[in-house]
This record gives structure tokens, C-alpha cells and sequence, in this order.
């Protein structure tokens, strides 16, 4: 029964050639329009998500408070609020998986006839574990180098391209300022964070040699800021809270007194910035979904025509047996296999502009086999809704209207 329905609907498509191109067009421009958007928005929320991985997960940074002189107030991180003891004991709080106090600021690095400005960070080991970050050869500093103030480092990939190029930097002595260092090992590439700046750019020391040889402190102790790791995402409030209660209390503030130091959730921002990627995502997809409904409506115009066209036919048919239903399938098996061949011809266009784009621009699109099913069957859905209704109205006509029709 539906074998030589199919054959007699692809005999009525083929007798008007054209006009069956033209309709599967809007089809082939709907699904490639979605798949390609889809494709963009996914590509876009795996490149921030890659970004967001590379920050480290569960991250918060506790900033040491400002000073002020003569009325001038210097800004977050400007004054000696935090110290290394307030770090250790925020170690010891539940939740807390790793707390690295950092002190940081930029400096000129030489070696040999090459030079670089960079950021130099001095912490302790945790920092590398909180952030995930991992070396390509080489090894970190220990807790024995934070103790004793050893002069040693561990350099970015952009650090080592810019002072060493093909040489290998581990064993070789730079300096930073004034003051030899050892790099002991080459960080992996993270690449650029969500603010753009690049991570790679940038030298590790142990914190005690930062205070005591390249920065300078006026305050034993004191640092800019505490980065603390919790154990969870879940736990993310409440080690905050907790971490909070406790640095006011080792401050000794009263109730009535604000905070000498800031807290910034890493985590939130990250995420902060994919919501609005996937939302950005979303909102490409429903525009481009507006040409499937474009699509759809051109096959219902066309599907109408062919019903006007062909009632004298439906006449014929209707009296030499076929049943209502009968008329109603034979047309809706046409505006189907007019919206499936339309929507696997957008299928594959979209995937290869997709690739196309990729392959010129570099830009990141991720074509997920689900996101492009999902257009398909949308746009098939489209073409069926959109070719029942002249379907059912071939169906409706009655026979001897239909056979007196010029």
C-alpha cells in the first residue's frame, strides 16, 4: 500500500521539477542555517569552557584590604592585611582543599641578550595544585625552597619562547632584576584567560624569595592575596562564609566594622560567562530556526497549488474507490519526502559551511551529532505540520465536485 503511494509521489514531484527544487530549498536553507548557528554556539561555549578549566575549579581569592595616606586611599590589595599565618589558617578550616598566599607584581627578566617583562607570582606549592596546572618538563619547588628562600622558578610558555626560544630552560639561570634564579621546570600552556590576558606569560617563584629578593615587604609576613580551593562546588558558600567569620576574628573587627579585605568568587565569574554563552547559543538557534518556518510555509503554499492542480485527479481516484484516508496519506507522503529530502540536503550544506568556517577562520564549532539531529527532526516536524492541511483538504474534496472541475 505505501510502496506504490511513495512511487506515485515521487512521479507528481518529478513532473514539476522546479517547483519541488524550489520548495526543498527553503528546507535546505532552514536546517543548514540552524546546524550552522548551532555549530557557532557550541563552538563558542567549549572554547570558554575550555578557558574555565584552565582557571582552575572551585576557586576563590581572598585580597588584602587598601591604605590610606594623606586622604589617598590605594585600592583593593594596596594594604598589609593579610599575612601567611592568616593562610594557614584557612587551611585548617572543613572544605578547604588547597590555600596558596601569593604576593605578585611585574618584573624584567634577562637572560643572555634577551629580556623580558613578566608577571612574577611567589607562593608556595599549593598554588599549582589549586589551579590544576601541570609542567611540560622540569619539576616545581617544594616547601623545603618556600622555607629556605631558595632562588628558583618555574616559567610560562610564553616566558621560555621569549627568553630561551629552542633552547631547553630547565637547569639555566636567568635573572630576575638583579637576582640569579634556577628555572626548575616549563608550565604547560593554559593559554588566555576570560579577561584575555595571557597565563603563559608569567614566572613562578617561592613566596619567602619574593618578599625577601624581588618585591620587598615592610611587613614580615604579609601578602596580597590567599587563593583557597574548596573541595566541592557545593561547598563553595559555605567555606567563604566560614573563611569570612574566621579572618575577622583573627583581625579582630568588631560587628559594627567592614571587612579589611575583599573576597572575589573566581567560579561565579567563569560561570557568570558561560551563562551568557549558552544563552547566546540559544538565542542564535531560534533565529535561525525562524527560516524552518519559512520552509514550512512554502510547502504548504506549494502542496495547495498541487491540490488545486490536481482535483480532477482526487475526482478520479475518489470514484474509483480511494478512500478519504487514502487521498490524505498520497499527499502527505509528498510534502514528507519533499521536507526529508530537504532537510538531509541542509544537513550536509550545513556541516560543510560549518567545517568551511572552521577550516578559514580557525573559529571553534563543535557540530554535536544530537544538536543536528534535532534540527532534522524539527524540520521534518515543520514540513509534516506545515503539509497536513492541504492533505487533509485534498481529502475533504467531494468527488463529484472534483470531477466537474476545469
Amino acid at each position: 500500500m505505501i510502496r506504490p503511494m511513495l512511487g506515485e509521489a515521487w512521479l507528481a514531484m518529478g513532473a514539476n521539477r522546479l517547483r519541488t527544487a524550489l520548495t526543498m530549498l527553503g528546507m535546505v536553507i532552514g536546517v543548514g542555517a540552524v546546524v550552522i548557528m548551532l555549530a557557532i554556539g557550541q563552538g563558542a561555549q567549549y572554547a570558554v569552557q575550555q578557558t574555565i578549566s584552565t582557571m582552575g575549579s572551585n576557586l576563590f581569592i581572598v585580597l588584602s584590604g587598601f591604605s590610606t595616606s594623606a586622604g589617598v586611599r590605594s585600592g583593593s590589595g594596596g594594604g598589609p592585611t593579610l599575612t601567611v599565618a592568616d593562610a594557614e589558617a584557612i587551611a585548617e578550616l572543613d572544605g578547604v582543599a588547597n590555600v596558596a598566599p601569593t604576593h605578585q607584581g611585574s618584573r624584567q627578566l634577562v637572560y643572555g641578550a634577551q629580556n623580558w617583562n613578566t608577571q612574577v607570582i611567589g607562593t608556595t606549592p599549593a598554588y599549582l595544585d589549586a589551579r590544576a596546572w601541570s609542567l611540560t618538563s622540569g619539576g616545581s619547588f617544594g616547601d623545603s625552597d618556600v622555607r629556605s628562600a631558595t632562588r628558583v622558578a618555574v616559567i610560562g610558555k610564553t616566558v621560555a619562547e621569549n627568553l630561551f626560544g629552542d633552547e631547553d630552560p630547565v637547569g639555566k639561570t636567568l635573572r630576575i632584576q638583579q637576582s640569579p634564579f634556577v628555572v626548575t621546570g616549563v608550565l604547560a600552556a593554559k593559554g588566555q584567560n576570560l579577561d584575555g590576558r595571557d597565563q603563559d606569560d608569567t614566572v613562578i617563584i617561592p613566596l619567602s624569595t619574593a618578599q625577601r629578593k624581588v618585591f620587598g615587604t615592610p611587613f614580615v609576613g604579609s601578602v596580597r592575596m590567599i587563593m583557597v580551593q574548596a573541595d566541592s562546588a557545593e561547598g563553595m558558600e559555605r567555606v567563604m562564609s566560614n573563611v569570612e567569620s574566621l579572618l575577622r576574628q583573627r583581625h579582630r573587627l568588631r560587628d559594627d566594622t567592614p571587612n579589611d579585605f575583599f573576597m572575589r568568587n573566581l567560579s561565579a565569574a567563569a560561570e557568570s560567562e558561560a551563562e551568557t554563552t549558552r544563552t547566546m547559543s540559544i538565542l542564535l538557534g531560534a533565529i535561525a530556526s525562524i527560516s524552518l518556518i519559512v520552509g514550512g510555509i512554502g510547502i504548504m503554499n506549494i502542496m495547495l497549488v498541487s491540490v488545486t492542480e490536481r482535483t480532477r485527479e482526487i475526482g478520479i481516484r475518489m470514484a474509483i474507490g480511494a478512500r478519504q484516508k487514502d487521498i490524505l496519506l498520497q499527499f502527505l507522503l509528498e510534502a514528507v519526502m519533499i521536507s526529508f529530502a530537504g532537510c538531509l540536503l541542509g544537513l550536509t550544506l550545513g556541516i560543510a559551511i560549518a567545517l568551511g568556517i572552521n577550516a578559514i577562520t580557525g573559529m571553534v564549532v563543535v557540530i554535536s551529532g544530537t544538536a543536528a539531529l534535532l534540527a532534522f527532526a524539527v524540520a521534518a516536524g515543520v514540513g509534516i505540520f506545515f503539509g497536513w492541511y492541504p492533505a487533509q483538504k485534498a481529502s475533504r474534496l467531494d468527488p463529484i465536485e472534483a470531477l466537474r472541475y476545469q
